[in-house]
């Protein structure tokens, strides 16, 4: 087993605001106004479309080199969407300034669909929680 991922989050005085560790990164994670919180960090489904967006952009950056050309800069966008029903999904769109041609648009969707955080996203993932204090 190998770690791939790892963050802390320590709770702050405000209600729902936390100061997240990964590694030498630190950031704030908030709820918005609209569900009490004060909107001075990203909220946690804001933080997951993050992790989607930032692996299909360096998945895709690094399909290209492999293949020898130039994406130039482009955009990944993703929204979670939840549904009356009770469903779930994600959209993503990819955004290139120049236009692209049909064969890559497929090449680069298949692509996507194989980036590690979209495998993780598309199966189940087992989680484990365990709750040390003091007394244990």
């Amino acid at each position: 087993m190998s770690i791939v991922g790892r963050s802390q989050v320590q709770s702050l005085p405000e209600p729902w605001k936390g100061l997240i560790h990964c590694g030498e990164h630190h950031f704030f994670t908030d709820e918005p106004e609209h569900l009490e919180g004060h909107d001075q960090g990203a909220a946690p489904y804001d933080l997951l479309c993050s992790s989607l967006v930032a692996c299909t952009m360096i998945t895709l950056r690094m399909y290209a080199k492999h293949k020898g050309f130039d994406l130039g800069e482009f955009k990944v966008t993703a929204q979670f969407l939840s549904h009356q029903d009770g469903s779930e999904h994600i959209q993503r769109q990819i955004e290139f300034p120049q236009p692209i041609t049909d064969d890559l648009r497929q090449k680069l969707l298949a692509v996507c669909q194989k980036t590690p955080v979209t495998k993780t996203l598309l199966r189940s993932v087992k989680i484990e929680t365990q709750i040390f204090d003091p007394a244990t």
